[in-house]
């Protein structure tokens, strides 16, 4: 199905006021206390400093436009018949002393949480956007991971230290994919076209999987509007994604063999959910042959089918549960991600997800073949719980701010009908879910026997931005 953008007119009424009284429903923080934003001026006029200079390497930033909070920077070279993957990530703890009032912030706000205007970060912007952000042109601190590929992609040796970068470019998606489809993509670009789809193969020979499914997200244009939108990721962003999936995996090995960490784990599906799925796949006509896994026939589907939109939406089932598990001497029973068919670590965000720091400091202890320090270690059980509650927080904060959205932009629209897709049903229950054609909405929707992954007419019904509820009937 095609996927298209809405506009919300700048005149929408309630919506700013709306997006407040999110910030207040989540008891989202106002900016920093006083003793933060001191001690984060003093931090950035004085980080700790590393011992390598690496300012040498062709490193490059890819983000979305506009980003300023840049935790990575990349650079890929021949090695062989393989690759060496340099991989540089924003040294947060050069700027934040344990114990004090950044890292207590850090710690309640555990992510930052972003808005359809504007974000509430991690740490204080002259940190995640100044000092410590790797800004190109800049001289920065990092944790520097090297690590080497074979011919076919697979890790065949890491290392991590810290180091000074000077990052070269900040690019963006649309740039670096227009540079590899022209042809004109040269050195890291170049190299990154062919390890990011070796790598994509590995995860699939693995039983790893990344899901294809558009997200939907709320754009702020710029010009005070607002744009709810389903967007599907360019190939280059996949093979981004990819580098920073072979680091995690780097580091929770490291960790493993210490015995000392903390994973990102997803257990395996239930056989009660897989059968679930796999009877959805067979009402929506999706080829699941016997012997083939959820991976595999995952990899072959294109959401812009509507019965492959239905079948991904239902089947993330599948993917519940991932969580955080802290371990000191004894490596935790399950240490897997099932999505990654490995296990994997959070080391690559510092900027913006609190626990990145606490696991690359341990890495960074187990490369240099030191004891992990104290502090670290004793920060390392809370953490599974303090980001629990941040990530619920800022899941809610970005779903409702999706609902608000939508509400306004259909609220002078009741009564219309539209075409949709059904994505979502409940065994023995009226209704379901419905993602609307145009413009780009997923909602409820009342009805007997919705058909699962079929379009169907449904009329708008409710589109209240006061509420944030958007609801359809079948015609």
């Amino acid at each position: 199905m095609p996927y298209t953008t809405i506009r919300l007119p700048d005149t929408a009424d309630g919506l700013r006021d709306g997006f407040t009284r999110i910030r207040s429903e989540f008891h989202l923080p106002d900016g920093f206390p006083a003793s933060v934003r001191e001690e984060a001026e003093r931090a950035a006029a004085a980080p700790a400093a590393p011992r390598e200079d690496h300012t040498g390497l062709p490193l490059v930033t890819i983000d979305p436009p506009g980003s300023m909070d840049l935790d990575q920077a990349l650079c890929i070279e021949r090695r062989g018949t393989g690759y060496r993957v340099w991989y540089a990530i924003a040294d947060v703890a050069a700027f934040v002393r344990p114990g004090g009032a950044i890292d207590a912030e850090a710690r309640v706000r555990a992510e930052t949480v972003y808005m359809a205007d504007g974000r509430v970060p991690l740490h204080p912007p002259v940190l995640s956007e100044g000092a410590a952000s790797l800004l190109p042109g800049r001289t920065r601190p990092v944790a520097l991971w090297r690590l080497d590929l074979g011919s076919d992609g697979e890790i065949e040796a890491v290392d991590l230290r810290r180091a000074l970068v000077r990052s070269r470019e900040r690019l963006d998606y649309e740039t670096v994919q227009a540079a590899v489809d022209t042809g004109r993509a040269e050195g890291t670009l170049a190299l990154l076209a062919e390890v990011g789809p070796l790598r994509l193969e590995r995860e699939r020979a693995r039983g790893g999987l990344s899901l294809p499914t558009p997200e939907q997200q709320v754009i702020h244009d710029g010009d005070g509007g607002y744009r709810v939108e389903f967007r599907t990721n360019l190939p280059c962003e996949a093979w981004n994604a990819q580098i920073s999936l072979l680091t995690g995996m780097g580091a929770a090995r490291m960790m493993l063999d210490a015995g000392v960490g903390v994973l990102r784990v997803l257990p395996e599906a239930g056989p009660q959910d897989v059968g679930k799925v796999r009877r959805v796949a067979d009402a929506l006509g999706v080829p699941w042959p016997d012997g083939t896994s959820y991976a595999e026939v995952v990899h072959g589907l294109d959401p812009k089918i509507p019965g492959h939109a239905a079948f991904l939406h239902e089947s993330t089932v599948l993917l519940r549960g991932a969580a955080y598990v802290a371990f000191d001497g004894t490596p935790p029973g399950h240490a897997v991600h099932a999505a990654m068919g490995a296990p994997y670590a959070h080391v690559t965000a510092p900027l913006r997800r609190l626990v990145d720091r606490f696991a690359t400091e341990v890495c960074l202890a187990v490369a240099a073949g030191r004891p992990v320090p104290e502090e670290v270690a004793q920060a390392l059980p809370e953490l599974p719980e303090q980001m629990a509650m941040g990530g619920r927080r800022a899941g809610a904060v970005e779903r409702a701010c999706v609902d608000l959205v939508e509400a306004a932009v259909l609220h002078p629209r009741i009564g219309e009908v539209f075409e949709a897709v059904v994505v979502d049903v409940t065994d023995g229950k009226p209704g379901g879910q419905v993602q609307v054609t145009e413009p780009a909405v997923i909602a409820r929707c009342d009805g007997e026997r919705l058909p699962l992954g079929e379009r169907v007419p449904v009329r708008l019904t409710r589109a209240d931005p006061a509420t944030r509820e958007v609801r359809f009937t079948a015609v």
